[in-house]
């Protein structure tokens, strides 16, 4: 009978480049490690491991079954990890990263009634508008809204919708000043950016096929969205905003779409963290529960 152990052993004494180095980094007497390693080699009829007295060296065949007995291995502790997280009720810290968009818009509505279905997990909010690196500043996860996502191997991106902006100001403004009948035109008026950081501005616009590069001249700048929308409310000028931020002023009228035709290509609102394995109890319910309420897209 094939007793899977006998794998186990043999990963081990693989992994760390011999008996005796397996032997003091698993207390196991490398005696029987070797006993049982013979075991499976006459078990299975072929030689896993040389052996000589100078040096220690795997077979071709040696190498092919250790990969699949650390997958077996991770297949094990992945049970292991299953088994906790329904046994653990989640609880610790929670260090998270957001930008002040989805901080005062996502996080605002959701939050509260996460932490009231986990009062033992304490969360820590860093509200920042720049990359953070999530394993160098301690990072549990990261929410981004980004045009083009990560493709660092050692990360795990969770992908939830389409973010886009879309242009408006108040029908006051307007009034004052003509509504834009182009993109074109869009120069020629008071507007409200977000970006603070460039010398020129500049507007990307699309509409079906359609692309557009337009230079603007802001009025105002400024990386807080609430700012950017009571300025536009206030007959200050058009501004380019994500509509989450803007729906119940359009609702009520104190904003109306301009060129609502037009608006930007959009980033992808998603979440970063590091591997899923060992991953701790808080940072998965967390996980889970941002995905029942943002509307996952796979």
């Amino acid at each position: 009978m094939t007793d899977l152990n006998d794998y186990y052993w043999f990963a081990l004494v693989v992994e760390h480049g011999g008996y005796s180095a397996a032997e003091r980094a698993t207390h196991i007497p490398k005696s029987k490690l070797s006993r049982r390693i013979h075991q499976l080699e006459e078990r299975l009829g072929v030689r896993l491991i040389q052996r000589t007295s100078r040096q220690f060296a795997v077979t071709e065949i040696g190498m092919q079954v250790f990969h699949h007995a650390m997958s077996m291995r991770q297949q094990a502790h992945a049970i292991e990890d299953i088994i906790q997280h329904l046994q653990a009720e989640p609880r610790g810290n929670l260090r998270i990263s957001a930008p002040v968009a989805i901080a005062q818009q996502e996080l605002a509505q959701h939050l509260p009634e996460f932490m009231r279905l986990y009062p033992h997990i304490k969360i820590q909010v860093v509200i920042t508008n720049r990359r953070v690196d999530i394993i160098s500043e301690g990072i549990d996860l990261a929410l981004r809204v980004r045009t083009q996502l990560d493709t660092d191997q050692n990360l795990i991106i969770r992908r939830f919708s389409q973010v886009e902006h879309y242009l408006v100001a108040s029908q006051a403004y307007l009034n004052e000043f003509g509504t834009p009948q182009s993109p074109e035109e869009l120069s020629q008026h008071a507007t409200l950016n977000m970006y603070v950081d460039e010398i020129e501005s500049f507007w990307v616009l699309q509409h079906g096929e359609q692309r557009k590069r337009i230079k603007i001249h802001p009025k105002f700048m400024g990386s807080d969205l609430s700012l950017l929308t009571q300025l536009a409310i206030a007959d200050q000028g058009i501004a380019l905003l994500p509509k989450s931020f803007i729906e119940e002023a359009l609702t009520d009228g104190r904003l109306v779409y301009v060129l609502p035709e037009w608006h930007t290509a959009g980033g992808i609102f998603h979440a970063v963290y590091a591997s899923k394995r060992g991953m701790l109890p808080a940072l998965r319910v967390f996980i889970d529960y941002l995905v029942e309420k943002l509307s996952v897209a796979d």
